[in-house]
């Protein structure tokens, strides 16, 4: 950890609270790629070993107000200056990268103990390929376009109490603080929060804290753009009632956000999805718009993308402008401009095509790949929105199509140049056909990773695409190599960030 911290000031390197609260950040999701006071003498601790280290670590802020704890949970960097927060968030990526590094300076022979154990210690302290400066988010403060504040019991015992949690189930000390006082979240997020608090207060129906205690109204999720749009879409467990009685209901949150107190909010969309399960997607059970347009949309580097109530976007749009520019400046050949001649680009998991569309210009041909189906509509109108015409987007599981897929495009694209992969996973990773189709692909030369997570799941990709060929594993393919990566910061006040690494052969 004092690896991590070496950059921050000596003030706050003295201050207890935000040091442990640092460390837990780092440490709670980096498996055992975290930092040894001697990088030279590594301490192989398992996952099982960090794991214990910090499941009986004391509550250090028990003693604050309910808001700092909240910030403490939500926004564990809010402490910090903006610029030590950029200085850890770097030297937290480069710890993760030296893993990699380490694997591809050594070309470890026993590559299936390899990517099957969890990673020791790195080795080295210097990587083996450049990781440029962290790129600020051009937003600092309430730059998130996208919150689902949760409803639960307040710090008075109020069940109809609308914000984020303190405390966890397991623990049964779950409280739900009010979020007005959090960095990260726009004034208008806020408000419709706390009417929708209101709400809550002044319904006769009870909130579901739990599905088999009973009860109704469940969270809402706020979406806003760049333009000042704003959509709510509220979650309801309809229990036993019949769909006239539900019918009562809906028009009185509407009623209440249209013509009462919540007609401050400006709602340009209003949604509702009755649910029984904990989270379920459009086919499942659809929206039903209540009010307002359908859609709200965003524009990126001059594209506009319309959005859908479950679609994905990047929740910071000033950083996913810095973001997608850079994977559009490292993703094509060299002198690849506007007017094509970039070749076949493969935009896996794709969502509503953001990538794949403002990439456009440079390729020849654009073919994305998304399991939800309605993200694949969504980008599909959005490339018909743009009037693009070189991209095309297909549903399902990347595991199912990719495989298929390469073997139609074959050795070489249409035009005769080169295939290059831009990757943009959940952080569950992708699936391993995927690597093994990505990797066995000879024509693919360049292949970009986008990762929130670089140290959990996405570990396993870098290692699968670069450890040596592995018959038994039909790994069969060159190995890539990492050349650059570049993180960029998406999510001020948090220990997150997104990485960019691109990998060639």
């Amino acid at each position: 950890m004092l690896l991590i911290l070496a950059g921050l000031r000596p003030a706050l390197l003295k201050h207890k609270l935000v040091n442990v609260l640092v460390e837990a950040c780092l440490c709670s999701g980096a498996k055992d790629d975290d930092a040894t006071s001697d990088p030279g003498k590594p301490q192989k601790l398992s996952k099982k070993k960090w794991r214990m280290k910090f499941r009986n670590k004391p509550a250090s802020n028990e003693h604050l107000p309910w808001e700092e704890r909240l910030a403490d949970s939500v926004t564990p960097l809010w402490r910090l200056s903006y610029y030590d927060q950029l200085q850890l968030k770097q030297k937290h990526q480069e710890r993760i990268l030296l893993q990699l590094s380490d694997q591809v300076l050594c070309g470890e022979s026993t590559q299936h103990k390899a990517l099957t154990q969890c990673p020791s210690p790195p080795r080295s302290t210097k990587l083996s390929f450049p990781l440029l400066p962290i790129l600020p988010s051009p937003v600092r403060d309430g730059y998130r376009n996208k919150s689902t504040f949760s409803v639960n019991r307040g710090v008075d015992g109020n069940p109809k109490t609308v914000g984020f949690y303190v405390g966890t189930g397991k623990a049964g000390n779950i409280v739900c603080v009010n979020g007005d006082h959090l960095l990260n979240m726009p004034e208008r997020h806020k408000l419709v929060a706390r009417c929708y608090q209101d709400f809550l207060r002044l319904s006769a129906l009870e909130p579901c804290l739990l599905f088999h205690d009973g009860g109704h109204w469940r969270e809402v999720t706020v979406r806003t753009n760049a333009a000042g749009n704003t959509m709510a879409i509220v979650y309801f467990h309809p229990q036993r009632l019949i769909p006239e009685e539900i019918e009562v209901h809906k028009s009185s949150l509407v009623e209440y956000f249209t013509q009462g107190p919540g007609a401050i909010c400006q709602l340009d969309s209003l949604y509702f999805q009755e649910s029984s399960m904990t989270r379920c997607s459009h086919e499942e059970s659809p929206y039903q718009l209540l009010h307002g347009q359908p859609h709200i949309h965003e524009e990126v580097l001059g594209f506009k993308f319309r959005i859908s109530a479950d679609a994905f976007f990047q929740v910071n749009q000033g950083a996913a402008d810095l973001l997608y520019r850079t994977v559009r400046e490292m993703g094509l050949p060299n002198g690849a401009r506007e007017g094509g001649g970039g070749g076949t680009l493969l935009d896996v998991c794709c969502g509503t095509g953001a990538i794949g569309i403002t990439m456009s210009p440079r390729a020849d041909r654009v073919i994305g790949i998304e399991l939800i189906q309605q993200a694949v509509e969504d980008a599909r109108h959005n490339a018909a929105l743009n009037q693009i015409q070189n991209c095309e987007f297909l549903p399902g599981k990347a595991e199912v199509v990719l495989p298929g897929l390469m073997g139609v495009l074959g050795s070489t694209t249409d035009s005769g140049g080169p295939l290059t992969a831009v990757v943009n996973p959940a952080r569950a990773g992708l699936h391993y056909r995927v690597i093994r189709a990505l990797r066995n692909h000879s024509s693919i030369r360049r292949l970009l990773y986008i990762s929130c997570k670089p140290e959990g799941e996405a570990m396993r990709n870098f290692r699968e695409l670069c450890c040596s060929p592995d018959p038994h594993r039909k790994l069969t393919g060159e190995a890539f190599r990492p050349t650059v990566a570049v993180p960029v910061d998406m999510f001020p006040h948090t220990p997150h960030c997104e990485l960019l690494l691109v990998f060639e052969r």
